[in-house]
């Protein structure tokens, strides 16, 4: 269970929020909204463990993020908005680059078999910069694919995304979910998993 306890966060003099408290239990879903501005990513990147609570606690399976460290990430995947990939290297080996950050050693079989799933056949070995914005965000969100981190966090996951890549992702997210994962995302797009009821955090 991942645990939010009386979190605060600051942006130089302004406070974003404070005593923001929830949990999320396996299987479900949380869409943190609100207006920009209103630490949306700040929220997600805490609970990542990237950027530091002004006050308050995040917990993972009852203890302190802080604390954990490196078992933490090994169970998280985290998905900015924006890529996070080099474009002088091919979809194949950002793959492998993203997930040996994070600790997950993947070969090559399952690298490919990712991309393709996120229709990516014949583009496996093509230079990043030659892809389309959409195909771009196909080779991030492939990440997803590969390893058995049970919580997502995902800011804007449908970015640049076609509609058949959006029920591709919606698709995605309802088997991460249905294995007992957990999905924590922001968007600016419609995203609904059939079958599961999203939870909404609205950051006033």
């Amino acid at each position: 269970m991942l645990e939010i306890i009386n979190l605060a966060c600051t942006r130089g003099d302004h406070q974003l929020f404070s005593g923001l408290s929830f949990s999320l239990s396996a299987g479900e879903l949380l869409q943190v909204q609100g207006e920009n501005g209103k630490g949306k990513t700040s929220l997600l990147r805490m609970l990542c463990g990237f950027l530091a609570p002004a006050a308050g606690e995040i917990r993972w399976r009852g203890q302190n993020i802080r604390e954990l460290d490196e078992e933490y990430y090994a169970e998280m995947v985290y998905l900015g908005h924006l890529n996070a990939i080099k474009d002088e290297l091919n979809a194949l080996e950002n793959l492998h680059i993203s997930a040996g950050l994070a600790g997950c050693e993947v070969d090559d079989k399952e690298a490919i078999a990712a991309l393709r799933h996120m229709g990516l056949r014949g583009r496996e070995t093509l230079p990043v910069k030659v892809l389309s914005q959409g195909q771009r965000r196909r080779v991030a969100l492939a990440r997803l694919l590969v390893g058995d981190a049970p919580l997502w966090i995902l800011d804007e996951p449908l970015t640049a995304l076609d509609v058949g890549a959006v029920g591709l992702m919606q698709e995605l997210i309802g088997t991460h979910l249905a294995k007992n994962g957990m999905v924590v995302f922001t968007t600016h797009q419609p995203l609904e998993v059939a079958g599961v009821e999203t939870r909404r955090l609205t950051l006033a």
